[in-house]
Formats: structure tokens, C-alpha cells, sequence
């Protein structure tokens, strides 16, 4: 084990002491910083536009503000959006102006309010700053549409095998602490497998398996980094790094109708600090796309949850969410209204924007009546049981059908009602 000074003169940890400074050095990414990419064309013009930065933890978002920033020459402003508000805004914005411009950087910029963001729209407009957020979410789903509208949005990926193992070698090449520590690593399928793709945490957990190794010079195999993840990886896991393989595996099981699955990931998300909205959102998603009307109450649920925890917070959300989890799981599935929307789609997209039948316009004047607007629309509530059977789509699709009742309780009843109406044209 190393000694307390050698931890002490380190300092920073591992991954920021080797943070790349230039486009060159960043790893991963070369879709974005490779020789004839879009920033690198852009840098070559001399603007630096706001952009938003999309990724999952680790790919280097914050290092790629920092170095955009550098090779523009502009001023830095950091912040938190965990820990800023708008008259932290509104500081940085007027430093920024006093310093004739500047990079305003906003990470986790999801969780910024629709005030905070608002905020920001004034100076990223007049060019006072130019805006770079991170975030791992969707900016379409958390960046309001103003600010988002401003700003071109860049897409970061999870490193490769073959980039982490890059990494892991620039590391011992550059990192001065490493160089004197010589580490010896004899395989890495441990360090790659927990990691998951995320930069800091190959380089933090590598360091970590360093510090902890028994011998000198140390020797870092694959039993000794499972030994170290076992007391330290749930540190990071806190920070929420396993995002997308356990909201994937939560979705997953409360579409395969396992409820205990289903509240296992939600413990881990709670115990890895996930945003409650994000949460809510997903199981509010889940209950049009894969319950649908098997139960429609699926849906109502899911909204009062989405409110409820919206208000309440942690902890008590955690039982408002699991009741509604564990309900969606246990009702019946259906993904025929998805299935529906993205067929009608489909044939909007191939056919384009085909005419209105002229029997179901809409005729507020006399002209549009005089053009047979309106003509010989039969009003359902004149015929028995309301239903005239009528054409309501256009010629060139008629007889499209695009919503098939799936197999449970609650849409045969639908299918039994509308083959009694449509069975002739449907096939119901």
C-alpha cells in the first residue's frame, strides 16, 4: 500500500490531473475533434457557437468546453446548474460582459428550471456569452425550446474497448504520480466491463486498484479490480453513472411484467441519486407505449405520479413510485396505439399532405360551402347507436388500417365495437 504522503502529493484525482488541453489529446470523440470535423472547422472560422453537449458521464464534455474555450481565447465561466441560480446567472453574465464576452459553461444544464434557462436568453442572444451546456439527458426533453433553438446540440459517445485501453496508456505516459508508481497492468476486462464506456471512472477506479495494490511495483490485475469495486465503485454509482443500462433494465421489466425486477431498478436508481422526475417521466411514457389501452388507467396513474413527485421529492417519492411501478407491471400490455401512430406515420411521410375528403372540411362561409365544403357529412348522433358509415380518410388510403386491438380483456371489447361499425372496411 502506498504511503500517506505519496496519496497526499497527488492532489486532484487521476482523471483530472491527466484532463487532455487540446482537441488533439481528447479521446473518443473523433466524429466531433477529428481532422476535418465540424469544430474544427468552426474554430478555423473564429466563432465559437453555444452548443449543447449530449452524452453520458465521462466522455468529456467538461473537457471539451474547456479546450473550445481555450483555442478561442475566450474567458471561462463555469457553473454548477446543482448548485447555481439566476442571480449566480446574471453574476457570471455581467463578468462576462465586463470581460467583452465569454464561454459560459453550464454542467448538468438539465437541471436547470424553466426560470434559470429563461435567464440566459437574453445574453446568449445579443452574443454577451456564448453558452456551452452539458447534460446527460435529452435536450430536447430538458432544454426548453428558446434556449434550445440557439444553440447547435453535439452528440458524445461512450468510449470504445479500444479508447479506454488509450486511454489507460496516456495515463501512465503523462500522469507523473504513475510514472514514479511503474503500476504493472496485467489485463483489463475488469476495468473495461465496470467502467461502461465512462472515461473518469476507468481512470478513477484504475487509480484506486493502483493505490490498493499489495506489491511494488503494483500489479494490477483482474481479481484486484472486483476486490476495489466492491468498496468503492457504489461511490460512483451514487453520482448516477449506470444511468442507461438500469433505466434500460427498469423499462425492460416493467414491460416483461416483473414487478420485483421492476422495483430492484428503481432501488438502484434511488440509491444512484436519479433525478424523480426522470424516473416519473419514463413510467409515464411507458403507460401509453407499452400498456395502452389494455388498461387505461395505466396512464392516469402514471400522471398523478408524475405530479406527486414533482411536489413531494425525495424520500417519500420513492413509495409513490414504487406503487405505480409495480402496478404498471402487473396490468396488462398492449403497444397497438404506438404501433398505430408510427404506421399513420409512415404513410404521411409517403404520401405527403394528401386532400381533406370534402365531405368532413370544415365550411364557416358561404364560399367554402359553394365549393361542396361540408356536403353530405352525415352527423353520427342523427343514425343509430351514433355511427354513419362514412369516409373519413383520404381516397388514395382508404381502408389503411393502422390501430389492431391487441389481445387482452379490455381492447377485445374495442375490437368487438368497432367490428360491429367497420368489420366491411377494416376487416376487424
Amino acid at each position: 500500500m502506498l504511503k500517506f504522503e505519496d496519496i497526499y502529493h497527488m492532489r486532484a484525482p487521476l482523471a483530472e490531473r491527466v484532463r487532455p488541453q487540446s482537441l488533439d489529446e481528447v479521446i473518443g470523440q473523433e466524429h466531433l475533434t477529428g481532422p476535418g470535423s465540424i469544430l474544427r472547422r468552426t474554430l478555423a472560422t473564429g466563432e465559437l457557437p453555444s452548443m449543447i453537449l449530449w452524452g453520458p458521464p465521462g466522455t468529456g464534455k467538461t473537457t471539451l468546453a474547456t479546450v473550445l474555450a481555450g483555442m478561442a481565447r475566450r474567458s471561462f465561466f463555469p457553473l454548477s446548474a446543482i448548485s447555481a441560480g439566476v442571480k449566480e446567472i446574471r453574476e457570471v453574465i455581467a463578468a462576462a460582459a465586463a470581460a467583452e464576452g465569454g464561454v459560459l459553461f453550464i454542467d448538468e444544464i438539465h437541471r436547470f428550471h424553466k426560470g434559470q434557462q429563461d435567464a440566459l436568453l437574453g445574453a446568449v442572444e445579443k452574443g454577451i456569452v456564448t453558452l456551452i451546456g452539458a447534460t446527460t439527458e435529452n435536450p430536447s426533453f430538458e432544454v426548453n425550446s428558446a434556449l434550445l433553438s440557439r444553440c447547435q446540440v453535439f452528440v458524445l459517445k461512450p468510449l470504445t474497448a479500444e479508447g479506454q485501453g488509450e486511454l489507460l496508456r496516456l495515463a501512465m505516459a503523462r500522469d507523473e504520480w504513475l510514472r514514479k508508481a511503474a503500476p504493472v497492468l496485467h489485463e483489463t476486462g475488469a476495468l473495461l466491463q465496470l467502467s461502461g464506456g465512462d472515461g473518469r471512472k476507468l481512470l478513477n477506479l484504475f487509480e484506486l486498484a493502483v493505490l490498493s495494490a499489495p506489491t511494488r511495483p503494483p500489479e494490477v490485475n483482474d481479481l484486484l479490480v472486483q476486490e476495489v469495486a466492491q468498496q468503492k465503485v457504489a461511490l460512483y454509482d451514487k453520482q448516477g453513472e449506470q444511468h442507461y443500462d438500469i433505466i434500460s433494465a427498469f423499462i425492460k421489466s416493467i414491460r416483461g411484467s416483473d414487478p420485483n425486477a421492476a422495483v430492484y431498478w428503481l432501488a438502484r436508481m434511488m440509491e444512484g441519486g436519479e433525478d424523480v422526475r426522470f424516473i416519473a417521466r419514463r413510467l409515464l411514457i411507458l403507460a401509453s407505449e407499452d400498456i395502452g389501452n389494455a388498461n387505461p388507467n395505466a396512464l392516469l396513474l402514471a400522471n398523478a405520479t408524475f405530479d406527486a413527485v414533482d411536489r413531494i421529492g425525495w424520500p417519500e417519492a420513492r413509495i409513490i413510485l414504487s406503487q405505480c411501478a409495480i402496478y404498471l407491471a402487473s396490468s396488462p400490455k398492449s403497444n397497438a396505439s404506438y404501433k398505430a401512430i408510427d404506421a399513420a406515420l409512415a404513410d404521411v411521410r409517403l404520401h405527403g399532405d394528401l386532400p381533406v375528403p370534402l365531405p368532413i372540411r370544415n365550411a364557416p362561409t358561404r364560399l367554402m360551402k359553394d365549393l361542396s365544403y361540408g356536403k353530405d357529412y352525415q352527423y353520427a348522433h342523427d343514425f343509430d347507436q351514433a355511427f354513419a358509415a362514412m369516409e373519413f380518410l383520404p381516397a388514395q388510403i382508404s381502408g389503411s388500417c393502422y390501430y389492431l386491438p391487441s389481445s387482452n380483456p379490455r381492447e377485445e371489447e374495442l375490437r368487438r365495437f368497432l367490428r360491429e361499425r367497420w368489420k366491411q372496411k377494416y376487416g376487424y
